[in-house]
């Protein structure tokens, strides 16, 4: 079944063991391998409140690597466990 990247930026993402929701798949960088194509995973920006007095560079931006993704339904998409950013090498994006 062919999806086009729109119809994917409109599900929701939400994290099969919790039932955490993460926002919508448009709120995230997609990040792929830039000599195969092939996606690497989504980065979760986080949100920092109106009034955050915190420093962006203390939190670190979460991670869903594409093999973490259990099911992609029609508004939804399922999967697994998140990562820290840190842990993704930046030379292959």
């Amino acid at each position: 079944m062919a999806m086009l990247l729109s119809e994917l930026a409109q599900k929701e993402l939400i994290q099969v063991e919790d039932g955490v929701r993460y926002g919508f798949l448009a709120d995230t960088d997609l990040i792929f391998d830039g000599k195969t194509g092939n996606i690497i995973g989504f980065e979760i920006k986080k949100k920092l409140g109106r009034f955050s007095f915190k420093n962006r560079q203390d939190q670190s931006d979460e991670f869903i690597p594409w093999s973490e993704i259990v099911l992609i339904g029609e508004h939804r998409i399922l999967f697994g466990k998140t990562h820290s950013m840190d842990g993704v090498d930046l030379d292959e994006r």
